[in-house]
């Protein structure tokens, strides 16, 4: 279990407990579980590598206490 912070660099941090083997589109829903928008709407990305749906976060390398950005499409 980790935990991973998403800043939308509007004044909002998200904290989502999730599983290693979790996708990032299992991390979009529980993201739009707590911030009341739309799974399809978010967007997760570092730097300038946008994070795709279907790749898990062990992949990705994404550790606990990792920090994300967070986008609204």
């Amino acid at each position: 279990m980790l935990e991973v912070v998403l800043n939308d660099r509007l004044g909002k941090k998200v904290r989502v407990k999730c599983n290693e083997d979790d996708t990032i589109g299992d991390l979009k829903k529980l993201v739009a579980a707590q911030t009341g928008t739309k799974a399809e709407k978010i967007r997760i990305q570092k730097w300038y590598t946008i994070y795709k749906d279907h790749i898990t976060l062990a992949d990705y390398e994404i550790h606990d206490g990792m920090g994300l950005e967070l986008y609204y499409n």
